[in-house]
């Protein structure tokens, strides 16, 4: 099956679920409204002619000066029909996300590191906690407002150096 054919499947059932698509390089893009993401993911799961078995990854991307600020994709293949998809959602700030847990149990594990990384909380999740930085860690280091935790300091390695040799 294509991403033409993908596409048209997802069009025919949830076509105003869909806020845009892109396709490049041969990877399709579908992005959604983030309260239709369980019933699509469990649509691209269960239908017989898609078969998305393998949730591969949830990754998040933090646009600082945008609104919506965050983008979340889900990265998906199929290994009996051997094609891949990617979902993506914009949600804000405080925004809940619905969990995909249901659908695809390793949702758990990619789930707790966009909240560990980025303090996106996700509705309906059984464990949400941290799990790459440690509990007491104040901050969500891949946020782009994250402090970068060093100062700035002056060079002075050549102070004690003849102003002739620095060069």
């Amino acid at each position: 099956m294509d991403n033409n054919s993908i596409l048209e499947k997802i069009k025919n059932k949830f076509a105003d679920a869909i806020v845009e698509t892109v396709e490049f390089r041969g990877e399709l893009t579908v992005v959604i409204k983030k309260e239709k993401l369980v019933e699509i993911c469990k649509f691209l799961r269960d239908d017989s002619d898609l078969k998305f078995d393998h949730l591969a990854d949830v990754s998040g991307v933090d646009f600082l000066e945008r609104l919506p600020r965050f983008d979340i994709s889900y990265h998906m293949y199929s290994i009996p029909k051997n094609h891949r998809l990617r979902i993506k959602i914009k949600v804000n700030e405080n925004e809940a996300i619905p969990t995909v847990t249901p659908v695809w149990s390793t949702a758990n594990w990619h789930e707790r590191e966009i909240f560990d990384m980025f303090g996106l909380k996700f509705d309906g999740h059984p464990d949400l906690r941290r799990i790459l930085m440690a509990d007491d860690w104040v901050g969500h280091p891949l946020r782009k407002d994250y402090p970068l935790g060093y100062e700035e300091v002056q060079f002075t390695f050549n102070k004690d150096r003849p102003p002739e040799l620095i060069k």
